[in-house]
Parts: structure tokens; sequence; C-alpha cells
């Protein structure tokens, strides 16, 4: 899964870095959704991975959703940001991003859109911020002159930082005085025990891994400041969907009924998907790590993007002073006119 940062896409990062899918119903109304669609324009897909991760994507290909399309891997990514600026130079065909990146992207005239959610957080699915366990820092004051370790800067993890200093009545000048060090996600925990930093940001299975070895405590999470939702979004360029179509809408339909499948399988049968995923790729990774994935940690059926997902950031940014981000409309950034379950949002 992208690390969130995401995604990651899992992510990605991580990605976060995640895993999805559907059930039987959610299988019913993607088919009949599909009924009438036209053949795809273009049979290849390049895209950015995520090591010892598996998207939503990739796993909807394995399932066999997305055929007759097929997905070319160029490489991965340990950013969102890098990974949606791949996808407005035209090195990648799709990428995923926290929303508060993409906005930043489209108010800087990215020609991108938003097509579905890939990563958010719930309670058991969420980016924390854990410090070691006798560490002395406990509250967000704490943190000023401190090292806080993230997989990139500006995007989720810096976001969500940021608010959590300023509920903590922290100033501007303040918040300068806390240093933000960008590491590739499988480094932080590793950087956090080794006391190079102070606060190890991480989401998804390497959260899980930094907690299930021990000797470190959560300072505080995404998900107790801003409750359940989807945080991360892929995105096309927008001449690549006006050319390509049928494309993106098979491309979202199969990623959306991959997210539903994870959703309703036992936690199990993902993780052994995952598994057998990374180990066919041949890309030289361990496939450890996938053992403690839990959930999509999406809050819409198949991926649907709610308005608020955008609105919160957009207001977040405008608030830090962001005029040109502030400015953009909500219909500029996302659309679910491919996903099969739009009407989830629109009741």
């Amino acid at each position: 899964m992208r690390n969130r940062a995401a995604a990651a896409l899992a992510t990605l990062l991580s990605a976060a870095v995640l895993i999805a899918g559907c059930g039987s119903n959610g299988d019913q109304a993607a088919s009949a959704n599909s009924n009438g669609a036209g053949e795809p324009e273009v049979l290849e897909l390049s895209y950015q991975g995520t090591v010892e991760g598996v998207t939503f994507p990739e796993l909807a290909e394995d399932l066999g959703y997305l055929a007759p399309i097929k997905l070319k891997w160029i490489g991965n990514t340990i950013s969102g940001p890098q990974d949606i600026q791949t996808v407005a130079t035209g090195q990648a065909d799709f990428g995923g991003a926290f929303n508060g990146a993409v906005i930043k992207l489209v108010s800087a005239g990215a020609p991108i859109r938003s097509v579905i959610s890939y990563y958010g957080m719930d309670e058991e699915n969420y980016n924390g911020y854990f410090v070691l366990e006798d560490s002395p820092i406990k509250s967000a004051r704490d943190l000023i002159g401190k090292k806080v370790g993230m997989n990139t800067l500006g995007a989720h993890g810096e976001f969500v930082l940021k608010e959590y200093l300023q509920r903590g009545g922290l100033t501007d000048e303040e918040i300068k005085q806390v240093t933000l060090v960008a590491l590739p996600p499988v480094n932080i925990a590793q950087s956090l025990r080794a006391g190079q930093i102070d606060v190890a940001s991480l989401g998804g299975v390497l959260r899980d891994k930094l907690s299930a070895e021990g000797g470190v405590r959560k300072l505080f999470s995404d998900f107790e400041l801003f409750g359940a939702q989807s945080a991360g979004t892929i995105v096309f360029k927008e001449k690549f969907i006006k050319d390509n179509p049928n494309t993106v809408r098979k491309f979202v339909e199969a990623t959306a009924k991959a997210i539903e499948w994870a959703r309703n399988q036992p936690r199990e049968t993902v993780i052994q998907r995952s598994e057998a995923i990374i180990k066919n790729r041949g890309r030289q990774e361990t496939g450890t790590i996938v053992k403690y994935w839990k959930t999509t940690s999406l809050a819409g059926k198949g991926g649907t993007i709610r308005p608020e997902e955008f609105e919160i950031w957009r207001k977040w940014l405008e608030k830090s002073g962001d005029k040109k981000a502030g400015e953009v409309k909500l219909e500029d950034l996302f659309t679910n006119e491919f996903n099969p379950y739009k009407a989830e949002v629109e009741k």
C-alpha cells in the first residue's frame, strides 16, 4: 500500500500504499454500469508503484478486472507530489497524491483531474506520528526545535503536522522551528530508533510494523484530527481523459471493483493475494510488510470522491495564505463521472 503521502498511493504511500477490492453486489453494480461502454482507446497505462506495496490498480489488474488494459510499471515513487507531477509532465499516464497536493498542482496550472480515491483514514488505518516510548515529547509545544521525519514534504504528512501544531497554539514563527525531514518510508522507523529524528510520521503497514516491534508511543494521528475520510486521489491529465474516456472509465471501474473486493474479503485473503502479487512481479522485494494490512481505509464506496474531502484542504490552504489554492473550484479538481458507485455520493 502506498504511504500517506500519498498514496501513497499507499499510499502511494503508503502508502502508503493501499490494497483494495469488491463484493458480489458491487460486481453486479459495476457490471451494470459497464454495459454499452465503448472499447478502450488505449490498452497500456504507465505508472509508478511503491516498494513492498500493492496499489489498487495493480490489484485490479491481478484480479482480471482491468483487461484488456495492461499496466506498465516505470519505477517506484515515495512522493505523492512527485507522482502526480509525472502525470502533469506526461512521463506517466496516472499517479496518486494527497488531495491537498492535487489542489496545489491544479492551482499552479497543471491540467490534471482526480478520478478516484485510493487511500484514506479510519480507526485502523491512519497516519500516525510516533515518538520513542521514553521521549519527553508530550504535546505540540514540545516539538519546537525537534525533527519530524516523513516520506515527502508538501503533502499529507506536512499538512497534518501543521494542523496539529496550529491547534496546539504554536505561532507561525514557532512552527518554523519544527524541522521537517524527508526520508524514504522504509527508513523512517530506523531513523527514529537511531535518534536521527524525534518523530516518525508513518501510515499503513509501515506504521503497524513500527508499533508491532514496540518501544514507541503514538503522539497523535490524522484520524484523531479529521475523522474518517478519503484523503488521496488518482489523477489523469485532462487531455488524456478527453481523448480516452473509455480507457479512463474502464480503469476507474476496475479499480473501484478492486477496492470493494478487498473491503469485502477476509483480511487474510487480501494479504495472501498481495503477497502473491509482490512475489510474482519480480521487483526484488521481501513481501513481508503487507501482512500488516488491515483495511482499505476509504470512506466512499468504490473510491468515490466526496466534495468535502477536497474542500477541507482547499480551505486549509486558503487559511494558510495560499490565495491561488483558495480560488480553485471543486469542479476543476475531481470527477466521479467514471465511477460505477457514483450514485452513493449523489444521494
